[in-house]
């Protein structure tokens, strides 16, 4: 479903992304792992077209998102649900308004067709009756909830998560990542999720990869993570200050 070659950005001297290379398979959520300021934000942006590299490819089923115009490049970016770290909901819209934000055609609805559409998706989430609230009157939780709900509502076929358990007490995290199983799995979405949560990681994923100095250094299943002898995965998993990573 995606290939990512030789991606390589810099800003300025700082050359943030080094050569990466992945392949994400279809149906599969894989999960990229990284310290602060190894570039996974970076990496985000050029899969969902925000940003041009400056060096290589990222093909999104089979459409090279570097070489489309922009009216090409919309058409592949109509693929993507994005769930980002903050929510990202709009203040001055309910939560109803929200979810209806990316759906298709709801210029065509009926009022009741457009509540119906609502209540399903705020129900696949866990929520009811909350659509004419506004997002400042929800808990971090409930944000994270009604932007997945917001996310799935236009049907995507790629999900992107971005840190979505940041900020969460341990147990709505595992009520969050019950969740991305859930979306993702239902109707076999692709699935990318940016996170360090190692707890998340390990419960949510087909697949992981670390991202270090700007490359792709390691992917494998949960469980080649977890025995894995390559010494600077071993000491991120693991939360040693001593290893071969070195803070700056």
């Amino acid at each position: 479903m995606i290939k990512i070659r030789d991606l390589r950005k810099s800003f300025d001297d700082n050359e943030v992304l080094k050569g990466v290379n992945l392949d994400v398979l279809k149906g599969e959520t894989f999960t990229i792992i990284g310290g602060s300021g190894s570039g996974k934000s970076v990496l985000f942006k050029h899969i969902i077209g925000l940003m041009k590299p400056d060096y290589g490819n990222v093909i999104i089923d089979g459409k090279d998102m570097t070489e489309l115009s922009e009216k090409e490049l919309f058409k592949v970016v109509e693929k993507f649900g994005m769930v980002f770290q903050s929510g990202a909901l709009f203040d001055s819209l309910t939560v109803g308004e929200n979810i209806l934000f990316g759906v298709k055609n709801k210029d065509k609805m009926s009022e009741k067709e457009k509540k119906e559409l609502v209540e399903h998706y705020l129900n696949e989430v866990g929520l009811s009756e909350i659509s004419y609230i506004l997002p400042a009157e929800l808990s971090g939780g409930m944000k994270k909830r009604v932007a997945i709900a917001r996310a799935i509502a236009k049907q995507p076929e790629i999900i992107m998560f971005d840190e979505p358990t940041t900020g969460l007490d341990p147990i709505m995290a595992d009520i969050i990542n019950e969740l991305i199983i859930k979306v993702s799995k239902r109707k076999n979405r692709t699935s990318i999720v940016i996170t360090h949560d190692m707890v998340s990681a390990y419960k949510i994923s087909d697949r992981i990869g670390m991202l270090y100095d700007g490359k792709i250094i390691f992917v494998g299943s949960p469980q080649d993570v977890k025995n894995t002898d390559n010494e600077i995965v071993s000491q991120f998993i693991n939360g040693r200050s001593e290893g071969p990573i070195k803070i700056r």
